[in-house]
């Protein structure tokens, strides 16, 4: 009950998958592999501050805009909304 009324706070809705769906979160689990593998794994990290720098750099440098996804049809995930927005 907490969890959804902070995400309800936050403007957020929660997964609404079945209990025991094996689909539920794989998009959310194959990303934080990919940032666990590619990024955390590789570096450490002094700060809060310097981590969240590299995690934003992460995102938006790279993994947004020029890693491509099977999901996407093999497309970077902003070229695929580019696409669906036409």
């Amino acid at each position: 009950m907490a969890f959804g009324l902070r995400c309800k706070e936050m403007g957020l809705r929660p997964s609404m998958g079945s209990v025991g769906d094996c689909y539920d979160n794989a998009m959310c689990e194959s990303f934080f592999t990919t940032l666990e593998r590619e990024l955390l794994d590789r570096q450490k990290f002094n700060t809060k501050a310097e981590a969240r720098i590299a995690i934003f750099e992460f995102i938006e440098g790279w993994y947004n805009p020029s890693r491509r996804h099977s999901a996407s049809g093999y497309t970077s995930l902003v070229n695929y909304e580019r696409i669906a927005a036409e």
